[in-house]
C-alpha cells in the first residue's frame, strides 16, 4: 500500500502492519485517526504501512476507507487530497471477536501482505475495545497463531491494550497471566493516555533535572501532596461503561496513581523504560492501605445528585463518582508523609494539578509564630499546563507584614508556536518505535489494584456510606452523609 515520507531514522524504515480491534469505534474515531493522521503527515509513520480495521460491520474496504475519510475530516484541519491519501493506507477484514473464523482471515490476509513485501513485516494488535472483550480476543488471537511472527529473524508482534486492566486484584491478575501465556512484557503495552500527555512527561525533566529539588524531596521537607482531578463534566452519556466501575477504579486505579509515582519516585539513572517503570513500580508498592477502622477518617465516597437517573445507570445504583482518600507510604524517603487523592465529575472547575507542601524543619521567622507560612509548589496539567511555586515576600511599608506571590512557568507560553504532539500521536510513535517508557508494566498493574482494591472491599464490607452532592459542589464534606 502507499509510502510515507521518507525519513532517515534507521528505526523508520521496517514495514508494519496496525491490525485496530474495534476499528469502527469511538476510540478509532476520537483518538487513534487523528494520531495515525498527525504522525503520517509528520512523516512519522514506517516507509511501508498499512492499518487493517477489524470490527463486526459489514464493510467492504472502500466503504471503510471512506468512512477513515469522514473520521479524519471531522478530527483534523488537512486538505482534500491530504485526507485522500492518508485513507488509502486503510483496509478491512470483516469478523466477530467471538468466532475464529474472521482471524483466520485476517491471519490469511497478512500472510498475504508479507508475501507481497516480500518481507515479516512487523505486526501491532490494538484492542480498542471495552476490556471484557479481552479474554476472548486473545485467545483467538493464539488459536489462530497470529501472535506467533512470521519469522524468527525479523519483524515483532506487540499488543496494545487500553486501561482499565482488569476490574480488580483478580481479575488483572487473570488477564495478566493470559497475557504472560502469549506475550513477553517487552511486547505488551499498556495505555493510559496520561502518561503522554506532555506536561506529564515533563515530571521525569522537573524532577531530576533540577538538581535543587533533590535535597528538599523528602518527608523531612514535605508535610504533603495532594493529586486532584476534578472535572465539571458528568459522566456525559457514559453509563453503561461507569456504572459498576466508579471513579476510584476508572482514575484512582491509574491516572492518579500514575502521578503520585512520577513525583515520588527514585531517581532511575536513565530515561530508559525499563528503569523508569522499576523505580513508579517500587512507589506504588509502598503505599500504605488504610484499615477497615480507619475508613470514616481517610476516605469519602459520593454521587453526584442526578446520577441514578443517567441513562443506562441503575436506579439503585452505589457507584462512586467522586472520592477522597488520605494515606501515606512506608518507604524510608517517605515514611509518614500525608498523600491525598482526590477526584470527582460534576464538581465546581476542572483542576487536574498535583500540590506539594513544603514543611518548616525550625522555627520560622514569621510574624505571627503560630501561623506558618508555607511554601507550596503547585503543578497544573489541566485545564492550564503551569508549574507555579508560592512563596512569602514583605510588604512594601514599615511594619513587617508577609504576603504570598507566585513565580509561574506556563509550559505553553514559554514554548509558543511549538507543535503539542496529542497523547496518543506520542504513544503510537513510541509504541512503533519499541520504547515502553510511557507504558505501564504488570508490576505497577499489580501494586495499584492491590491498593484500590483493598479500598473497595473495605467500602463494600463496612458499607461506607455515600454522600450525595450536588453537581457544580466545591467542597464535599462528611457532614453531608445521607
Amino acid at each position: 500500500m502507499g509510502e510515507t515520507k521518507q525519513k532517515t531514522d534507521s528505526q523508520n524504515t521496517l514495514p508494519t502492519i496496525f491490525i485496530i480491534l474495534g476499528a469502527t469505534g469511538d476510540l478509532m474515531r476520537q483518538k487513534l485517526i487523528p494520531a495515525l493522521f498527525h504522525l503520517y503527515k509528520a512523516g512519522s509513520l514506517p516507509n511501508l504501512f498499512l492499518v487493517v480495521g477489524f470490527a463486526k460491520d459489514n464493510l467492504d474496504k472502500e466503504e471503510f476507507q471512506k468512512m477513515v475519510r469522514k473520521m479524519t475530516q471531522a478530527k483534523v484541519q488537512a486538505t482534500k487530497e491530504e485526507i485522500e491519501s492518508f485513507s488509502k493506507f486503510f483496509v478491512y477484514e470483516q469478523g466477530t471477536f467471538e468466532k475464529k473464523e474472521g482471524y483466520e482471515k485476517l491471519a490469511k490476509f497478512l500472510g498475504y501482505k508479507d508475501k507481497a513485501w516480500q518481507v515479516c513485516a512487523n505486526k501491532l494488535f490494538y484492542l480498542a475495545v471495552p476490556p471484557q472483550h479481552y479474554k476472548t480476543i486473545f485467545e483467538n488471537l493464539h488459536a489462530t497463531k497470529l501472535t506467533e511472527p512470521c519469522s524468527s529473524e525479523e519483524g515483532w508482534t506487540r499488543v496494545i491494550v487500553e486501561k482499565p486492566f482488569g476490574k480488580d486484584l483478580k481479575t488483572a491478575q487473570e488477564l495478566d497471566r493470559l497475557l504472560g501465556k502469549l506475550f513477553y512484557e517487552e511486547q505488551i503495552y499498556r495505555v493510559d493516555h496520561y502518561l503522554g500527555k506532555e506536561t506529564v512527561q515533563n515530571i521525569l525533566a522537573f524532577r531530576f533535572s533540577n538538581s535543587f529539588l533533590e535535597p528538599a524531596w523528602n518527608k523531612d521537607w514535605i508535610e504533603s501532596i495532594t493529586i486532584r482531578l476534578r472535572y465539571p463534566e458528568d459522566i456525559e452519556g457514559r453509563g453503561a461503561f461507569y456504572d459498576g466501575i466508579g471513579a476510584l477504579r476508572d482514575v484512582g486505579q491509574s491516572h492518579m496513581l500514575q502521578l503520585l509515582a512520577l513525583f515520588l519516585m527514585e531517581n532511575p539513572v536513565t530515561f530508559e523504560g525499563d528503569a523508569v517503570r522499576k523505580a513508579r513500580a517500587e512507589v506504588l508498592g509502598s503505599l500504605v492501605i488504610p484499615e477497615a477502622k480507619e475508613l470514616a477518617s481517610k476516605t469519602l465516597r459520593g454521587q453526584y445528585e442526578g446520577y441514578t437517573q443517567e441513562s443506562n445507570v441503575a436506579k439503585d445504583s452505589a457507584t462512586e463518582t467522586y472520592f477522597r482518600i488520605e494515606t501515606t507510604l512506608k518507604n524510608p524517603r517517605w515514611k509518614g508523609i500525608k498523600v491525598i487523592l482526590e477526584n470527582g465529575k460534576a464538581m465546581a472547575e476542572e483542576d487536574g494539578s498535583v500540590e506539594v507542601v513544603f514543611r518548616h524543619r525550625s522555627s520560622c521567622l514569621c510574624p505571627d509564630p503560630l501561623n506558618h507560612q508555607k511554601n507550596v509548589l503547585r503543578y497544573e496539567i489541566q485545564p492550564t499546563e503551569q508549574i507555579i511555586l508560592k512563596f512569602w515576600v514583605k510588604h512594601p511599608g514599615s511594619t513587617m507584614q508577609i504576603e504570598e506571590r507566585n513565580f509561574t512557568f506556563d509550559y505553553k507560553e514559554a514554548f509558543l508556536g511549538e507543535k503539542f504532539a496529542d497523547a496518543y500521536e506520542r504513544l503510537l510513535y513510541n509504541i512503533i518505535q519499541g520504547d515502553q517508557t510511557l507504558f505501564v508494566s504488570t508490576k505497577e498493574i499489580m501494586a495499584s489494584w492491590e491498593f484500590v482494591d483493598s479500598i473497595l472491599r473495605s467500602w463494600e464490607k463496612e458499607k461506607t456510606p455515600l454522600i450525595i452532592y450536588p453537581k457544580g459542589a466545591s467542597i464535599i464534606e462528611s457532614k453531608n452523609k445521607a
